[in-house]
């Protein structure tokens, strides 16, 4: 245990953010699963789902809790996979 004022302060504001940080990323994590579901399986809400799941993911960069690069991938990567199921549907 620190003994130190300003660090006492540091370990509280460490938790808090950590909490923070978790439950943003665990958001992010459940809206991309749904997003890449509803894909997978050709539901009606794609395009709702996937929105969504970038709101998300824009607001994660946002708040620093993941760089805004791999937000930039993430995206990408949703996009990609959108794009390819609707090519496959439509074919």
């Amino acid at each position: 245990m620190a003994n130190i004022r300003s660090q006492i302060k540091r370990n509280r504001q460490t938790i808090k953010r950590q909490a923070r940080n978790k439950a943003v990323r665990s958001e992010l994590r459940t809206r991309t699963k749904n997003a890449l579901t509803s894909i997978d399986e050709g539901a009606e809400g794609v395009d709702e789902t996937l929105r969504l799941a970038i709101k998300r993911i824009d607001k994660a960069a946002t708040k620093g809790v993941i760089h805004k690069n791999q937000a930039a991938n993430r995206k990408s990567r949703l996009m990609k996979r959108a794009a390819k199921a609707k090519a496959t549907a439509a074919a």
